[in-house]
């Protein structure tokens, strides 16, 4: 639960957590609901204005008409950190969905919009498990990847739930053709003899802010970073293997299915790099 939360709906701020969809509503029986988050920490907002144009996107490519530019969102979400004590951890989380529709089509006439923030710690870096599980991302023809849309989320939700059964604390998923895609929340990187390496955007998966944040920062840095098709056994080969995500930025991977790993310099030089770009 979160401590603070506040939500901006129609031109006014609520506090809490309040009922804003019916049961006839088409997002909640039908799924037609896209969003974002962000984070605000430290005094900061890295990325914000980038979000703010995702979720817009996002909307778009559901079918729904958004009708707030990022720029207002963009200016909600300035004006909902100012209501934090200062330096305070918070998720930002702008929303669209369809009011109603046609059958499952919904209407794009009806689209309305949410802007919650609340009280959020950040993940510190620790131990993280992971292991490869049977549930895939979807391809582009077979889901709405192309959105930060809330209906791809129960598959991630089954993926981690067999993730952890077994013992671990997160799950890796593959593609429909059987290559490393990403974490179940979040992009990974694995490290091997001085490259970082990530599996390339193939339009099963979001090609995250942070995680595009980060390649640039490390490429800047001198790092040799590669977007390719990445094999599961390469992950229990890999030297470093670690995440990156708008939820808890960076985070190091200490064991992938039966094999120990330790946090290596190119994980910490991610998280760095990183931290300095947010506080820059």
């Amino acid at each position: 639960m979160a401590k603070q939360a506040w939500t901006f709906m129609d031109g006014s701020w609520l506090e809490g957590n309040p009922g804003l969809l019916g049961p006839l509503s088409h997002a909640m029986w039908l799924s037609s609901i896209v969003f974002d988050g962000a984070r605000a920490f430290e005094g900061v907002t890295p990325d914000l204005d980038l979000h703010c144009e995702r979720v817009v996107r996002s909307a778009r490519a559901l079918g729904l008409e958004p009708m707030l530019s990022a720029g207002e969102i963009h200016g909600i979400a300035v004006d909902g950190v100012r209501r934090f004590a200062p330096g305070s951890a918070l998720y930002i989380r702008p929303m669209f969905w369809a009011e109603h529709g046609f059958g499952v089509d919904p209407d794009p006439e009806s689209t309305r919009f949410a802007f919650a923030i609340y009280e959020s710690p950040l993940p510190q870096p620790g131990s993280g498990s992971a292991c490869v599980v049977g549930r895939r991302r979807p391809s582009a023809e077979t889901a709405p990847t192309l959105a930060k849309a809330s209906c791809l989320y129960p598959q991630a939700a089954l993926a981690i739930r067999e993730a952890k059964a077994r013992g671990f604390d997160n799950a890796v998923m593959l593609d429909p053709l059987g290559n490393v895609a990403e974490f179940a929340n979040a992009n990974l990187f694995l490290a091997k003899d001085g490259t970082v390496v990530t599996p390339v955007c193939n339009g099963t998966f979001l090609n995250g802010i942070t995680r595009q944040r980060v390649i640039a920062l490390l490429r800047a840095d001198g790092v040799a970073v590669e977007e390719r098709a990445v094999r599961p056994e390469e992950l229990l080969d890999a030297d470093e293997i670690f995440s990156s995500g708008n939820y808890a930025n960076v985070l190091p991977v200490t064991r992938i299915d039966d094999r120990d790993l330790q946090p290596g310099p190119l994980y910490a030089r991610a998280r760095r790099l990183y931290w300095e770009y947010a506080h820059s």
